[in-house]
């Protein structure tokens, strides 16, 4: 029996896609074989000492500490695209909000409840909208940055809605090539983008290479009046240094979904709290994934949408699997398969793949390993853990 420890509320449709003969799920499991979570900030203290795996139902891994769990061979997961389709949405929001001035007009009109004459109030109505006046955005052009499952979406709409797409991603994969519309327009470099763009929508990871990415610096090659969007991570973009292009004129708007401090009541920032994933159709979503990237792992070792594990393919086998995590240096795998030559045990298939710092084996046996074959191998230097897969 598997055990799954939960944080946070994860949808039930999820929660159902683990057998009750197979699993146990739920909030109070001790000796966890792995975690299943949303937002929850994952200790060390935390990581108990049997545990495999965890996934994150939802994109960001910034709050599961990945480092300290690659060092203990535990993979750790999360739903890339799973809620691409609700931050699209929260973004076309944004853009339409940034443009005209909707939440304006909306609270001027809720203002005028004392007024119970029709004549009146349409005069006052008519006499004040011109203050809410804004823009189309038909013929504007939209950059977005980071082209992956997200900001190919966004790039698609922002094509829909008869705007000029400027796009720019350096680590822009094969698949995600696939998925960008022609018409949109890659760009060589960031600042090339930024000085070409009515509004700029940020879809990167938060690394440590794009912390920061927009910047003092970065700011001066924005368009002046352009209208910065940000539905990836707050720490992308320097607070400090955005309210003085805000002050300065050469952003006119800021729209996120990450409220901070010193921008919360700034007449020129939309802030929403965090609403990116909160939809029902999108929770759902990456439950779903998530337990079933852990079923697979558990079930058959194999690795799908890690971000410290290499991917691992590789189908339910019938008999006997080590999965062997190791940190990635020369000589693991002959170590390994030289144990079991001396034990005259035979290997039927063998996975072997790394990622930066470490490595991950799948091997199929002809036989039942023992105690003395697995303590053999995990006494081994440099191997982290060994686990028994048995179909």
């Amino acid at each position: 029996m598997y055990k799954i420890k939960t944080y946070n509320a994860i949808a039930p449709v999820g929660l159902e896609r683990f057998s009750a003969d197979q699993y146990a799920v739920g909030t109070d499991v001790d000796a966890a074989d792995a975690v299943l979570l949303r937002s929850h900030k994952l200790g060390v203290d935390e990581l108990s000492s049997g545990l495999q795996a965890i996934a994150r139902a939802g994109a960001g891994t910034n709050n599961v500490p990945v480092a300290e769990c690659s060092k203990r061979g535990i993979v750790v997961f999360n739903t890339p695209g799973a809620n691409a389709n609700s931050v699209k949405e929260l973004v076309l929001t944004g853009l339409l909000l940034a443009s005209r001035d909707v939440l304006g007009g909306i609270n001027y009109v809720r203002s005028l409840a004392a007024v119970q004459d029709d004549g009146e109030l349409n005069k006052l109505v008519e006499a004040e909208k011109k203050r809410f006046k804004g823009r189309e955005l038909v013929g504007k052009t939209l950059g977005v940055v980071g082209l992956g499952a997200i900001g190919s979406m966004v790039a698609r709409a922002g094509l829909d809605l008869g705007m000029n797409v400027v796009g720019y991603d350096p680590a822009l994969s094969v698949d995600a090539a696939w998925r960008i519309p022609a018409e949109v327009e890659r760009m060589q470099n960031l600042p090339s983008l930024f000085a070409k763009a009515d509004y700029v929508t940020l879809h990167v990871p938060l690394l440590p290479a794009t912390e920061g990415l927009i910047n003092e610096e970065s700011l001066r090659a924005f368009k002046p009046g352009s209208v910065l969007l940000n539905f990836a991570r707050q720490p992308i973009v320097d607070a400090t240094a955005l309210a003085a292009a805000l002050e300065n004129g050469q952003v006119a708007r800021y729209v996120a979904d990450f409220p901070v401090p010193g921008l919360l009541e700034h007449d020129k920032v939309l802030l929403t709290p965090h609403l990116g994933a909160s939809t029902e159709e999108a929770e759902e979503n990456c439950a779903v994934m998530a337990a079933d990237q852990l079923r697979r792992f558990l079930e058959t070792g194999s690795i799908v949408n890690s971000v410290n594990f290499p991917a691992v393919a590789s189908e339910a086998h019938e008999g006997f699997r080590l999965a062997v995590s190791n940190e990635n240096v020369p000589g693991m795998l002959g170590q390994m398969t030289a144990v079991l030559a001396e034990r005259n045990i035979n290997v039927i298939d063998l996975i072997n793949k790394s990622r930066d710092d470490v490595a991950y084996n799948l091997i199929d046996l002809s036989e039942a390993p023992d105690q003395g074959l697995i303590d053999a191998i995990a006494q081994i230097e440099s191997v982290i853990n060994v686990r028994v897969i048995e179909n």
